[in-house]
């Protein structure tokens, strides 16, 4: 049975670096799904990298850091693929420490912003700039974090970051309803095993804690996440919207 009926859907996924990414994960399920996964990464190198993942899957480059970047992709995309668009993801975030990991109220106003940029407004300028290709029921799913309201030193800045996101969701979801029934969602995840997260100044130290403090002693898995994005954006979420789905395995008990 094809319980989340994604099959010969077209889903573009902004953000694959590598096989630990979220991204590659949710290109996973989706094209177990039999969707139709459209990829849009960073750079040539990781376009590269991306091939070899998904053979069959169409690659395209954007760095969303340019806005007008995500206008030229958006008209390879309607060229090459063609619509509509059942579904978008959004599995994009940066911060830039210049000056090494920082107490917060010393946090770089030039590195804050940065982040803000890429992290958050390039999920909004994706929606603005692909409206038109976006089928009136498709979806948007972003990948956030479990919870901004934690402290988390070494995690700097960012979660005020994920929480400007968080919140643009339903403010996505309210502007685009003048036009379609759009929904706009995100996947609040725990601490995960990925390349990006082994950047971070203390993580390993935070992600074995996590192992412990979840009930079932193992932490969250990148592959949970994937089914997780995968579900908002079938028809089977069709009355979530504007909406942070936590998947955290428990840690949060």
């Amino acid at each position: 049975m094809d319980f989340l009926k994604l099959a010969g859907k077209k889903i573009v996924i902004f953000g694959l670096a590598n096989k630990k990414s979220v991204a590659c994960a949710v290109g996973k399920v989706l094209v177990e799904a039999g969707a139709e996964v459209i990829h849009v990464v960073r750079s040539e190198e990781r376009a590269v990298a991306c091939g070899k993942l998904f053979p069959a899957s169409p690659v395209f480059c954007c760095d969303v850091e340019d806005e007008a970047n995500i206008i030229r992709v958006r008209d390879e995309i309607a060229a090459q693929v063609g619509g509509p668009l059942a579904g978008i993801v959004h599995s994009i975030a940066f911060a830039n420490y210049s000056e090494g990991l920082q107490p917060f109220h010393a946090t770089v106003k030039k590195d804050f912003l940065q982040a803000v940029d890429i992290s958050c407004f390039s999920f909004i300028a994706i929606a603005n700039h692909f409206k038109e290709l976006l089928d009136p029921d498709g979806a948007m799913v972003t990948i956030s974090i479990s919870t901004t309201r934690m402290a988390s030193e070494n995690y700097g800045y960012m979660a005020p970051v994920k929480a400007a996101l968080d919140s643009s969701l339903c403010f996505l979801a309210k502007s685009f309803s003048a036009f379609s029934r759009v929904r706009f969602n995100a996947v609040g995840a725990s601490l995960l095993k990925t390349s990006a997260s082994a950047g971070i100044p203390g993580y390993i130290d935070a992600y074995l804690f996590a192992e412990q403090a979840i009930p079932r002693k193992q932490a969250l898995q990148t592959k949970e996440v994937a089914d997780a994005a995968a579900f908002l954006l079938s028809e089977r979420s069709s009355g979530i919207n504007g909406q942070t789905l936590i998947a955290d395995a428990g840690m949060s008990f």
